[in-house]
């Protein structure tokens, strides 16, 4: 176990501003940043009023029309948001028409874009299509949809080379002066609505009635929470008053168990954004409906025949309570099928030896494992070995050359392997999709620097993992813990504990949550406790000053390999929290990780 500190301590500093510090916040910065306001909001005409305008006179001409819209629903967590924002926003001002002319589609398969739903728009007379959160570089459809008469509006956060020169409007703060570059697709949907309220000022203030819609999306899209903005927008929607769209608040009753008092940007990212993402790879159409509908308030409390097991015939439920338990029983198939996987995946390592690489480079065969869930698999891997992982599966494509030597001529096969790759931040590998283009042996690297997917020639295999071995020889191998402070044995600070254990509303992108080490803690038997050992065994040592330290999942074993005549030394990685009992509250470590460094016979 390695750990290092992330900078030397700061005697002047509070634990808060340490830990800030720490993460790039300048310390005349870190009043303003713990305490954001709606001054931290840009105005939505930072996108250009030019597009802005030019989206909202399609929309409103197509609305008095009373013609047909359709918006696409991107299928990840913030696309889901990002078209429930714009679909409750008009319904507050034109619900007759949503009821008769808006209409939304929903991907089958985990499609982006415009690509698999062309058919369905050329067979309708929709006037105009919206596209949050995708679709900025589908230029080829805008083009044929342009060609068709119809309008285009693309509400997106994605890089492209260009704004299409066919769409009719493109509001993306890539592609725009938007300050913030950290804004999902749900934010940009967001502030076209608020533009939407600036038109319209006989109107109130709409778009502020799905603020949890925007918490949620970008939470989920993982947006960066230096921006000041998006980290306002994240807690602002997360607070309790904002609460009300029928999904969110559904699932935060939920999971309230686990969430807590409030919700966090990572309670969020543990027990909300998953269910939807869970529903988005592993649930069918029909399925990803209801949980869509469930986000729509107009729809959530519809009553439909219910499900239940055991229900009686002609029994009835709200749509969002069939939604929650629906959600819920496909994150388990999800579940099912990952623990398949990735007990398919463990065995490959073993038989082949696959330790001795610096990546785990998986090669199956269609069918193994399925690849709506192999990036899920990626992602468990990397974080039990410590690797960069790479799960691929095969494919046959026909090249449309042919070869003239057979006789008759034969099509040519290509074989390649494509799939999910995800780095290792933990052993110092936070750019493993650049190091995959610098070995020049890929087909294609897209995606973010630690989660893309990836393409290899089969005749490139064996140079990959040859290129790889070398680029990342002095990669560490094992996991390397950056800490915010290292404590000398017994000598930890609770205060500090505390103080750090508050900032739990803070963790998120590029705002990881704080570690901190205890070196040399020599342990004797009266300090370590086994709570619950007959059902969830827990391991308990409590410090002199009263600060505990926590593992769970602990067992007998564990806890009699601390026992000791005189005492076992360790050192231990955590977490800060506090721990709150009978009205008191104590600091308190979970225990990421401890190594025995030694021990003795006698205690002085």
């Amino acid at each position: 176990m390695k750990y290092k500190l992330i900078n030397e301590i700061n005697p002047n500093y509070s634990a808060t501003e340490q830990i800030l510090t720490n993460r790039g916040i300048k310390y005349n910065e870190i009043k303003h940043y713990l305490n954001t306001t709606d001054a931290d909001i840009n105005n939505p005409t930072a996108f250009g009023e030019k597009n802005l305008k030019a989206a909202a006179i399609a929309l409103m001409k197509t609305i008095y029309a009373n013609n047909s819209a359709l918006i696409i629903v991107d299928c990840d967590c913030d696309g889901f948001t990002s078209a429930a924002i714009l679909i409750n926003y008009l319904y507050e001002i034109f619900p007759a028409w949503v009821e008769n002319n808006l209409h939304w589609f929903l991907h089958e398969d985990k499609e982006h874009g415009l690509s698999d739903c062309m058919d369905y728009i050329s067979a309708r007379q929709f006037s105009l299509i919206i596209c949050p959160d995708a679709s900025s570089n589908d230029y080829e459809y805008h083009k044929q949809l342009k060609h068709q008469g119809r309008d285009i509006i693309i509400l997106d956060h994605h890089e492209a080379e260009q704004i299409s020169p066919y769409a009719t409007a493109v509001i993306n703060n890539q592609l725009s002066d938007y300050p913030n570059k950290e804004l999902s697709g749900a934010g940009v949907t967001w502030q076209f609505c608020r533009y939407l309220d600036e038109m319209l000022p006989q109107q109130p203030n709409y778009a502020d009635k799905f603020l949890d819609l925007v918490a949620l999306g970008n939470m989920a899209d993982m947006m960066s929470l230096q921006s000041l903005e998006t980290k306002h927008l994240i807690l602002k929607g997360f607070k309790d008053e904002n609460l009300i769209n029928p999904f969110i608040y559904g699932m935060a009753q939920k999971n309230s168990y686990s969430l807590g008092s409030k919700i966090t940007p990572m309670g969020a990212a543990f027990y909300i954004a998953p269910f939807v993402n869970a529903m988005v790879r592993s649930g069918t159409l029909e399925e990803k409906e209801l949980l869509f509908n469930s986000m729509l308030k107009h729809k959530a409390f519809e009553e439909i025949p219910s499900n239940k097991r055991g229900h009686k015939p002609g029994e009835k439920e709200k749509l969002v309570e069939q939604a929650l338990r629906t959600a819920t029983n496909v994150k388990n198939r999800q579940t099912r099928a990952q623990d398949a996987g990735m007990e398919l995946i463990e065995g490959l390592i073993e038989e082949n030896n696959m330790m001795q690489h610096k990546v785990l480079l998986f090669l199956l065969e269609p069918g193994q494992i399925d690849k709506n869930i192999a990036g899920l698999c990626a992602n468990k891997i990397m974080a039990k070995y410590q690797r960069p992982c790479c799960i691929l599966t095969k494919v046959e494509e026909v090249d449309p050359m042919i070869i003239l030597t057979s006789n008759p001529p034969q099509p040519y096969k290509v074989i390649s392997y494509q799939g999910s790759a995800r780095g290792c931040d933990k052993v110092g590998i936070n750019n493993f999709k650049d190091i995959c283009v610098e070995t020049e042996c890929i087909m294609y690297a897209e995606g973010h620097q630690g989660a893309f997917g990836l393409g290899i020639a089969a005749e490139n295999i064996e140079n990959f993992i040859q290129r790889t071995d070398e680029i990342l020889k002095n990669m560490s191998d094992e996991p390397i813990y950056y800490v915010d402070y290292i404590y000398e044995g017994c000598h930890v600070n609770p205060d500090n504990i505390l103080d750090i254990a508050n900032l739990d509303d803070l963790w998120g992108k590029d705002m990881d949550e704080a570690f901190i080490a205890i070196k040399d803690l020599k342990v004797t038997k009266e300090m370590v406790t086994l709570m619950s050992p007959d059902k969830k065994p827990t391991l308990k040592i409590t410090l002199p000053n009263k600060t505990t330290l926590i593992k769970f999942g602990s067992s007998e074993e564990e806890y009699q390999s601390l026992l000791s005549e005189g005492y076992i030394a360790i050192d231990v990685v955590g977490r800060c929290n506090a721990n709150t009992w009978n009205g008191w509250t104590t600091a308190q470590v979970l225990i990421e990780e401890y190594q025995i460094i030694g021990q003795s016979k006698y205690c002085f």
